[in-house]
């Protein structure tokens, strides 16, 4: 059945409703003797008129058609859409934090103080990390950070290096925050267990190399099993291991990638330690380092002294500030209460659940999807839509139709390496009855693929738009409440 479209505000109601408001105070200044002539409209405004009860109705009705991972499964590879405990929600609204400003002095933001510095402390630790920046406001943002601070270590060494590599496998931020920070890029790459290929690396590597950027688990969601040798390899020639934080959730409590080898790490605390993702933000990329690029993290650093907390801006060699303030204090407040109530061993939990339910999923349904790379996952896997092309389904064709079935569509397209991708990740918080109702949908949509692929090229049509030209859409957009 096809969803009732939502008129627009504009069309609903007539002349003369009204909502209820509350009167002028008394004595509150007209507008035209505060605002400048000039800026005041010759007319009133073309506003809707409705009454109250049609725009609660109105804006009601919009919100249902929102989809999110507090509705239904949202199994988005590579984005880590998990769903985040109310309770973090209620630690960074006690109004003590939720109404702090930001120019307070020092003496009265103690609380919030030890709070970002025990989350420093928290993620050095996580990580194999010795000191971290909560300042980025972004993943991208901490990625352009950390090359900044790489930048400034060769710079400080008087070396000039300009290259950075990245595997074909990486988020397209990599590159993109490399090119960003002044550097040239170089793509290598992976071989045909879908990792680093290490001979393509030793020729990519030399004196010109600042840095390869990578994650691990990779974008396939496959673990790097020469990581070492790739750290070993790196550094014997100068360079620096950068890490994405990006695929960090399955590693909480197993591994770290400062054991690994990696010098700088971005971590996304919107995706891993329990802060609501996407909508535009906030965001949080907090960045860490070793010992070596420490001096060029940026001000102001929290120290603490004896019971006490304050600000540092005394560092010579610092990049300077990236942010204002201290980062989106909101999110570390979410992320901090996270940690603290889930301890060691709930991390561990976190990594160890998300690894299973990642699998589970994959050995279900590679009978009924190409399957790439044919081994144990992490947290995400990459299918293709091979099997379903020769009756012209495409992996677009499949995540369309999961729209009908209150499914969120995987990430499609990407990796760019596997043509035709279905990246999934279903995170560690889904249940079991959960995951079995996506295998079936999928089972479903493959069946479909061969008895009647026409109705996957229709999909979706439960939605109030359905099958969009995406391309014309995104370049044409029609922002007009009525025909233009």
């Amino acid at each position: 059945m096809v969803m009732n479209e939502e008129k627009l505000i504009f069309e609903i109601g007539s002349p003369g409703r009204a909502g209820y408001s509350l009167p002028s105070c008394e004595g509150s200044p007209a507008p035209e003797s505060v605002i400048p002539k000039g800026y005041l409209r010759a007319a009133a405004p073309a506003l809707p008129e409705a009454s109250e009860l049609d725009v609660v109705r109105h804006f009601t009705n919009l919100s249902r058609k929102n989809f999110g991972v507090d509705t239904n499964f949202y199994p988005l590879g590579s984005c880590t859409m998990k769903y985040n405990p109310k309770v973090c929600e209620e630690a960074a609204k006690i109004p003590g934090f939720l109404k702090a400003h930001p120019y307070q002095p020092e003496e009265l933001s103690q609380g919030l103080l030890q709070i970002f510095h025990e989350t420093e402390q928290y993620l050095c630790e996580i990580c194999g990390m010795d000191a971290f920046s909560l300042q980025p406001a972004a993943g991208a943002h901490g990625e352009f950070l950390g090359l900044l601070l790489i930048s400034a270590y060769f710079r400080d060494r008087r070396e000039k290096r300009s290259k950075v590599i990245v595997p074909d496998s990486s988020h397209g931020t990599n590159p993109s925050s490399a090119h960003i920070a002044g550097f040239s890029v170089v793509t290598i790459k992976s071989n045909a267990d879908g990792e680093v290929d290490l001979a393509e690396l030793e020729k990519a590597l030399d004196d010109d190399t600042a840095a390869l950027m990578m994650t691990n688990p990779n974008t396939l969601g496959l673990f790097e099993r020469k990581i070492v040798e790739i750290a070993e390899m790196v550094h014997k020639r100068g360079a620096l291991l950068y890490y994405d934080g990006a695929n960090l959730n399955p590693l909480l409590g197993l591994a770290r990638p400062g054991d690994m080898g990696f010098d700088v790490i971005h971590v996304n605390l919107h995706k891993t330690f329990a802060t609501p993702h996407g909508g535009g933000g906030p965001g949080s990329g907090p960045v860490g380092v070793k010992k070596a690029l420490e001096p060029f993290l940026p001000v102001p650093r929290i120290r603490k002294n004896d019971d006490s907390y304050r600000f540092d801006g005394k560092l010579p060699k610092s990049v300077g500030r990236v942010r204002s303030f201290y980062g989106n204090a909101g999110v570390i407040l979410r992320a901090y209460a996270y940690i603290r109530a889930l301890g060691a061993e709930g991390l561990k939990k976190v990594a160890l659940y998300s690894i299973l339910n990642a699998n589970y999923i994959k050995e279900q349904l590679k009978n009924d999807y190409h399957l790439p790379y044919d081994r144990t996952c992490m947290h995400e896997f990459v299918f293709s839509s091979a099997k379903q092309l020769d009756r012209e389904v495409h992996a677009v064709d499949v995540a369309k139709a999961l729209i009908d079935m209150g499914i969120h569509p995987p990430t499609i397209y990407f990796p760019l390496i596997v043509p035709e991708a279905i990246m999934i990740e279903p995170t560690e918080t889904e249940s079991k009855e959960t995951l079995d109702r996506f295998i079936a949908a999928m089972r479903e949509i493959a069946a479909k693929a061969k008895s009647d692929p026409a109705s996957l090229k229709a999909a979706p049509v439960t939605t109030p738009v359905t099958r969009l030209d995406e391309v014309k859409a995104a370049r044409e957009p029609n922002l007009c409440y009525k025909p233009c």
